[in-house]
């Protein structure tokens, strides 16, 4: 190469190394102004110091052994060499090399290390749990060594393991390739193919693998204890593992050891030959596939196979415990539930539980949410909404809650430019909460707090802002992914937009940042940094930026918390809360391991995913845990960013040995949790998931049952649309179950019998009064025929009163039907099932789902099915059902029975209301011969028509003598309580 292209080359080189060190370097440095601002430096510190340790540590590690062995090869290199036709060829490669084989040797170590420590910076984590390991106080059933041992220091020295033997097996590569350069190994040519001191050198390396896979073998005893080898598919060492690879294992690690002295000493001191090395080598290879393979193989064929319960048993119990004890299962609360499938009670209206079910869907009252409190067009609350918990009025109830949020997506393109976007649209406003169970006129929800309520106006309005907020702006929250520019040298130069001042109006308020978020960005030095960061000159050119500016990024409460506690992995589905007069994201943090002796293995991924994951609720990482703890309550002011995290779980290890890596303040201890907060906290959905998943099979603890598999049971799919294949996800109420002191905020969640639909179990999840977590499985008797959620769901929309209410609804497809939430709830010993049924209209873009009737269903194999305006009405419907057949809630099972679906079916009607539902089921039909036709001219006829007879329809019942029997088809559903007034529906909305 010429001198200029070395010259070319070397510029290149020197000005890809200093970009790539600038944009690390201006990475790091943002990184610690964003620690700083969060008071979590140590964090920070501590991930980087341990890192670059690694990588100085093991890079020069591998640097030396490497390059020691290469320099070693050269120094051993023969001084004559036999001439040769190969010896000839080699010299031009040595004339290369010779004169400067220290830089060749150097630079080569250089990159092996480099890319070694590269790897070695992924293990921090590893090395911190193995720096401040703790005891778990268990031990593991075969061993009897600390679980603790496999958690904090098995993936470490298995990782440690690794690095010698790629250390050994370069080492060997390279020396080879020196001493076959330089003459010490040749091919050709008379005497030895090798030199004495060669072979030393080679041999050597040779003997310090096998002694390294020697210890590999002692390794793997404790690795089968982390394996799939116990049967019926459970992890742990089996009747094989123990009685035929244990054993195997130990010889192998002795035999390990002999044949690398006999390499040494065959090689070197006796035979001076590579001839007993290769048989050693071979014996050692025939060993391993003898001892280690065919031997466990034959025991398993014909010991273990033909008797397998009596030879796993043993080893079946080891796994359900470890699992149940990983899983924190053990604890769970098993209790039978005599589901006796009777009439509906009389005393089924005063029900408290009952009462409190939750008619809301957050997944599709969003838009509604969106629609009533949005004010402007870039106002957004997300997918899913949440829910929660308040006392109003002295009265605790769930409410379903929602940030008004800026979304970024919904700016206009005017709106859209680099300073409205970071430096005018910087923060959403107020959260709006509405009771989980009352819905207003029309079907929208009843808001309590908001500060709009031009929706409610009217009969069903509310006084706003019975939740109310000191500080209701929100910069930090799920949908704020942009960074925002805040805080102005002058307070009256006011450019945030704040909130409109009035909803018919096209005024706003402004409002400047007086926080402690963010990181200040006043000097030119740092406005330069974060204008190469994020590759924008505005940072340095425009005039938004002042000495007083302040710069908020990473500003989702989820990325927040992940980046301050990079050990934990957070729930899916944070949620808002006003503690203290502030807005607080609350977040569950879990710990995971992957080494838990005898636990089943899951991937969280795959576990967690349901129906609503995708659509407001995050997926988690596609990780295979064994061990799992909400050690964690975090949470992330939505003002200021503020992340503070709150031990839960105080006897967790792993947390333990985290707060010790961070300096042992990381985590605030669980007595000092604000008891305004405490009062948030909810069972964690995701660990709801995994715990229920895991109770499917984890329920059975007695091994002869579980290894039969007679009683297992499956989450149902999602009822509505089973098809999908999509879980139906667990939901929060605010009720008391059976066996229960008191009404708690749990999670609940129905499981059917593997491969069947019937209910098996009610499986709820919640904090007791002391907020110690719980949970609970009613069981079901195996004699029932209680319906699934799948099932009722199918036995409801297919009676045949039912049905036909449903198709008025659809108003000849104007309208589409929607299904909420399937509640199940365990009631006077049946199961009532509420579904709410929401219609949005098909016409109109952007329609809100609107809450239009309620769905429920009762006992004896779902034969009591109602349809009506709201909660209050359709219990007192079921307890009129049960009235006419004896049923008092005494708990006994009357002799007659009613007609199916607790309505009187359309071949009962008569006079005015069967002529009037005859016109109303003819428009239809008109309605779909005319769209399948095309024929829009017949298509306005039919509609026209269909109204027609959908008022007469209404005028008719109004007459009817069964009020069960009422198919109302208007829009106008009451709040749904006791006392409420049921404003006259209006026939077609």
């Amino acid at each position: 190469m010429s001198r200029r292209g070395r010259v070319t080359v070397g510029v290149l080189v020197g000005v890809f190394i200093l970009f790539t060190l600038l944009g690390w370097g201006i990475d790091a440095y943002t990184d610690y102004l964003w620690f700083s601002e969060v008071g979590k430096t140590n964090v920070f510190s501590g991930v980087l110091l341990t890192k670059g340790l690694l990588f100085l540590v093991i890079g020069a590690v591998m640097a030396l052994i490497v390059g020691g062995n290469l320099y070693l090869a050269y120094r051993l290199r023969p001084l004559l060499r036999p001439h040769s036709a190969e010896q000839a060829t080699l010299e031009r490669y040595r004339m290369i090399l010779a004169p400067r084989l220290g830089i060749w040797i150097s630079v080569l170590s250089v990159i092996i290390g480099f890319f070694a420590g590269l790897s070695a910076q992924g293990q921090w984590s590893n090395w911190m749990l193995f720096r401040n390991s703790q005891p778990f106080g268990k031990t593991d059933p075969l061993f009897n060594v600390d679980i603790g041992f496999y958690i904090f220091e098995y993936p470490l020295l298995r990782y440690l393991l690794g690095v010698g033997f790629t250390a050994v097996v370069l080492s060997v590569l390279g020396a080879l390739a020196v001493h076959y350069i330089f003459g010490g190994v040749r091919l050709q040519g008379v005497g030895d193919r090798m030199t004495t001191a060669a072979r030393a050198h080679l041999t050597t390396l040779v003997a310090v693998f096998v002694l390294l896979k020697a210890v590999a073998y002692v390794l793997d005893r404790r690795a089968l204890l982390l394996e799939q080898h116990v049967s019926p598919g459970l992890y742990g060492a089996g009747y094989t593992d123990v009685n035929a690879l244990l054993p195997a294992k130990e010889i192998l690690a002795y035999i390990s050891i002999v044949v690398a002295i006999a390499i040494i000493v065959f090689s070197n001191a006796v035979m001076r030959n590579l001839v007993w090395p290769g048989v050693s080598l071979a014996l050692l290879a025939i060993s391993a596939v003898a001892i280690g393979g065919i031997y466990p193989l034959a025991v398993q064929n014909f010991q273990v196979k033909p008797s397998l319960y009596d030879k796993e048993q043993k080893y079946i119990g080891y796994s359900i415990a470890a699992t149940r004890d990983a899983f924190g299962l053990t604890d769970t609360s098993v209790e039978q539930y005599q589901a006796r499938d009777e009439d509906p009670p009389t005393t089924l209206g005063a029900d408290t539980s009952a009462q409190n079910v939750r008619l809301i869907d957050p997944q599709l009252v969003s838009q509604a949410f969106t629609q009533s409190q949005q004010s402007r067009g870039f106002y957004d609350f997300g997918e899913k909404l949440d829910v929660d918990r308040y006392e109003i009025d002295g009265k605790v109830q769930d409410y379903v809650v929602g940030a008004r949020e800026i979304n970024d997506a919904k700016l206009s393109p005017q709106q859209r430019n680099w300073i409205n976007r970071h430096t005018v649209y910087t923060h959403g406003y107020g959260m709006v909460a509405a009771p989980a169970n009352q819905v207003c006129a029309g079907g929208l929800p009843y808001f309590v707090s908001g500060f709009l309520a031009t929706a409610n106006k009217g009969s069903c309005s509310a006084a706003t802002d019975q939740i109310k907020t000191d500080q209701p702006r929100i910069y930090f929250g799920e949908q704020s992914t942009e960074y925002a520019i805040v805080g102005q040298s002058n307070p009256a130069n006011k450019v945030e937009f704040d909130r409109p001042k009035d909803a018919d109006s096209n005024d706003n308020d402004l409002y400047t940042y007086d926080g402690k978020g963010g990181v200040p960005v006043g000097s030119f030095f740092r406005r330069m940094v974060f204008a190469i960061k994020n590759t924008e000159s505005n940072f340095l050119l425009s005039d938004a930026l002042n000495d007083k500016s302040r710069l908020m990024y990473i500003r989702t409460p989820r990325e927040r918390v992940e980046k301050v506690a990079p050990f934990l992995t957070i729930d899916g589905d944070p949620y808002p809360a006003v503690v203290g007069g502030k807005i607080v994201w609350i977040l569950d943090g879990y710990t995971t391991a992957k080494t838990y002796p005898y636990a089943q293995k899951i991937n969280l991924a795959n576990e967690t995913r349901d129906e609503l994951t995708g659509t407001g609720s995050f997926a988690l990482a596609r990780d295979d845990v064994n061990y799992i703890r909400n050690s964690v309550k975090a949470t992330v002011d939505a003002y200021d960013g503020t992340v503070t995290l709150y031990q839960f779980d105080d006897q967790d290890p792993v947390l333990k040995a985290w707060n010790k890596a961070f300096g042992g303040n990381l985590v605030v201890p669980k007595a000092e949790i604000p008891a305004e907060l405490a009062e948030h906290f909810r069972y964690p959905a995701d660990m709801f998931k995994v715990q229920r998943n895991l109770l499917t099979k984890f329920h059975v603890t007695d091994n002869r049952t579980f290894f039969s598999g007679d009683d297992f049971w499956q989450v149902p799919n999602a009822p509505d649309a089973p098809q999908t294949g999509d879980k139906q996800p667990p939901f929060y109420l605010n009720v008391k179950l059976p066996d229960q002191d008191e009404t708690r905020f749990q999670l609940t969640s129905g499981v059917t019998p593997a491969n069947r639909e019937n209910m098996a179990a009610l499986i709820s999840g919640s904090y007791d009064a002391k907020g110690n977590p719980s949970l609970e499985v009613l069981e079901l008797p195996d004699d029932t025929a209680v319906p699934g959620p799948v099932q009722v769901h199918r036995l409801m929309t297919s009676n045949a009163g039912i049905a036909q209410q449903l198709t008025l609804l659809n108003r000849g497809g104007q309208q589409t039907v929607l299904y909420g939430n399937l509640i199940s709830l365990p009631l006077e010993n049946a199961i009532l099932y509420v579904e709410p049924v929401y219609v949005k209209n098909s016409q109109a873009a952007g329609a809100a789902p609107l809450l239009q009737k309620v769905l429920m269903s009762y006992g004896d194999g779902g034969q009591y099915v109602v349809l009506e305006d709201n909660l209050t009405k359709g219990l007192k419907a079921l307890a009129d059902l049960g009235k006419a057949t004896g049923n008092t809630g005494t708990g006994t099972t009357p002799p007659t029975t009613t007609p199916p679906g607790g309505t009187t079916p359309p071949s009962q009607l008569t006079g005015e209301l069967a002529a009037a539902a005859a016109d109303v089921d003819k428009a239809i039909d008109d309605l779909k011969n005319a769209q399948k036709a095309g024929d829009f001219v017949a298509q306005g006829q039919a509609l026209k028509a269909l109204d027609d007879a959908m008022n007469r329809f209404k005028a008719a019942q109004t007459t009817a003598s069964t009020p069960a029997t009422t198919p109302s088809v208007g829009p106008s559903v009451a709040p749904s309580t006791a006392t409420s007034a049921v404003p006259t529906p209006s026939a077609g909305g």
